[in-house]
């Protein structure tokens, strides 16, 4: 089987890419050939910027029993695509995002039908608006459409905590460190090698075109957890201080969309869909080992080890007004 993955080297497209070579799957990357992750040897290229106009000139020799395009984020991209690859291939797999559900859940666990509707993040109104046009798309001339929705997916290089190395340094250090909300909302961490093993499965599947799936985790912990498993990864024990996302919010409006139109809220998923068309996929790696590989990357090398400066005072700042409105906490 012939696959194209538009993008193909970042933190889920990667593990993506090797399984797929790993099974078999003639698989090319098209990008402009800039990423920091090794590429294994056996992948194809094809060199260029899917955001040229003169792309189509890139292509015109090419078909594909799947397309996946990685790295589309707005409906103009997602008309591109569609007008690209229209009789190029037999299944074209958008990979848009969970924050796209209803924002804040009024049921869980969330399911496919659940409603799209996020009134705080730009990013995830975009999301639905792609997937709305390739709905109608499929609709209207059976463009081949796949629509995968991952929710919090991670390698080693992903820290998922509010402030990312800042955060972990932060705790290194023995500083007090922000979390959103009171720590106690559910949250579903993925790895990228599993969710791996739930995607490819549907690359050139005739069962998945015309659907949607979400790929996730079962694994359900709180952000109270996360933030523990993360000490212990590190050897400390950190030292969190509780700040409404709402007050975070008023400091820093676009920290404060992510949160407040994703993070801040439970979010746990019912993968039964996924599991009827690929009753293999399970999940295997839970989050108390990849606390362990992030800890373990980033103290390898003094390189990543990178604190934002404007996000540390930050942090500082908020934690000294929330304290000092409420004395004793």
């Amino acid at each position: 089987m012939k696959a194209l993955f538009i993008g193909g080297t970042g933190i889920i497209s990667s593990a993506c890419s090797d399984l797929a070579l790993r099974q078999g799957i003639d698989l090319t990357l098209l990008n402009r050939g800039r990423t920091e992750r090794a590429v294994p040897d056996d992948v194809n290229y094809l060199y260029g910027d899917i955001n040229d106009p003169a792309i189509g000139e890139l292509l015109a020799d090419h078909t594909w029993d799947a397309v996946v395009d990685w790295i589309a984020f707005t409906p103009e991209q997602i008309q591109r695509d569609i007008n690209l690859f229209r009789g190029r291939t037999s299944q074209y797999i958008f990979i848009s995002s969970a924050s796209a559900y209803q924002t804040p859940p009024s049921s869980l666990p969330v399911t496919e039908s659940t409603l799209l509707d996020n009134p705080y993040w730009a990013y995830s109104r975009a999301k639905i608006a792609c997937e709305e046009l390739l709905v109608q798309a499929y609709r209207d001339d059976k463009f081949p459409m796949t629509i995968v929705r991952p929710s919090h997916t991670y390698d080693r290089s992903l820290i998922p905590l509010f402030g990312g190395y800042t955060a972990l340094n932060r705790m290194i250090q023995g500083k007090k460190v922000v979390q959103f909300g009171d720590g106690t909302s559910l949250w579903t961490m993925t790895h990228n090698k599993d969710f791996a093993k739930g995607f490819v499965p549907l690359l050139g599947h005739s069962g998945a075109v015309g659907e949607i799936f979400h790929i996730t985790s079962d694994e359900w912990l709180n952000w109270n957890q996360i933030n523990e498993l993360m000490g212990q990864a590190l050897g400390v024990e950190p030292q969190l201080v509780h700040v409404p996302s709402e007050l975070i919010a008023a400091y820093d409006a676009e920290i404060g969309a992510g949160l407040l139109g994703d993070k801040s809220h439970s979010m746990i998923f019912d993968n039964s869909k996924i599991k009827r068309l690929v009753p293999d996929f399970a999940c295997t790696i839970p989050f108390s080992h990849g606390a362990r590989e992030i800890a373990a990357w980033y103290t390898a090398d003094p390189a990543r080890q990178v604190v934002d400066k404007r996000l540390d005072a930050l942090m500082d700042e908020i934690i000294v007004a929330y304290e000092g409105a409420f004395p004793g906490t």
